[in-house]
């Protein structure tokens, strides 16, 4: 599969990301089916198949519940991941908390570092609960990922916001953003296209509109995100081998 630079960052990136949602949090999340939290074994098969089609990148964040301390058993080491995940937003008791506090993101990242066994994450974003403006100019959070990445514990940092507004103020402090686009909204396509202006990295969520695909489908959803300008990757959270497969061929195919 066709690797591409994650923006102006020296980080290459597959077009297709898995998503790690499903692998720790089966509460509270807008799916159309419910799903029981795949077995470990059913995890390192997916990675694995991942892998076989050079699939690099995985999205993982605290809001997913178990999802890092899964990886973090299941990964053994880093091998060629390229890893993202968030700060700001905690999943526990069934229930997310925000902490957009300098500290609180240090301490954040920190115990994610420890729970994966690794000693540097590639992209830490601020996971916005959709204050964007007022977290970027009040909270202590993107100071927080400054200096983390001033001190190499990140390689990169962004925000995976709500607003056009946030999006647009992200990209002038960080090196990327996660943007919502796809069939049914494209309100945020003056990010995307801010983005490739200023060559920063793009990572899209909810492209396949969390599954409520029947009336499109899967191919022409994903048709749809790469036609946008400065797309680095597709995040997709199947659990679903031959659901995976079908995606990776139809990104493939845009290639």
């Amino acid at each position: 599969m066709h690797h591409q630079y994650f923006g102006n960052t020296k980080i290459k990136v597959s077009p297709l990301g898995l998503g790690t949602v499903k692998f720790g949090r089966n509460q509270q999340v807008k799916y159309p089916q419910s799903f029981e939290l795949p077995s470990d074994k059913e995890i390192l098969d997916l990675l694995a198949l991942a892998q076989d089609y050079d699939l690099n990148l995985l999205d993982t964040s605290p809001a997913y519940g178990a999802s890092l301390t899964r990886l973090g058993k299941l990964l053994k080491n880093r091998q060629n991941w390229v890893i993202v995940s968030k700060a700001g937003e905690i999943f526990e008791n069934n229930q997310s908390r925000f902490d957009f506090s300098y500290q609180g993101t240090i301490d954040s990242v920190k115990q994610q570092l420890k729970i994966l066994k690794t000693d540097y994450l590639d992209v830490v974003m601020i996971h916005s609960n959709g204050q964007d403006c007022e977290i970027l100019q009040k909270e202590g959070i993107s100071q927080a990922l400054f200096d983390l990445k001033q001190q190499g514990w990140i390689r990169a940092h962004g925000i995976s916001g709500k607003t056009v507004a946030g999006g647009l103020q992200a990209l002038e402090l960080f090196d990327s953003a996660m943007v919502t686009c796809n069939l049914e909204y494209n309100d945020e396509l003056a990010v995307l296209e801010k983005a490739q202006q200023k060559n920063k990295g793009i990572l899209i969520k909810k492209g396949l509109l969390s599954g409520h695909l029947k009336k499109y489908g899967v191919e022409k959803a994903i048709q749809f995100i790469f036609q946008q300008p400065a797309v680095s990757s597709l995040i997709a959270g199947t659990i679903n081998p031959q659901h995976l497969i079908e995606n990776i061929k139809i990104v493939q195919a845009q290639f």
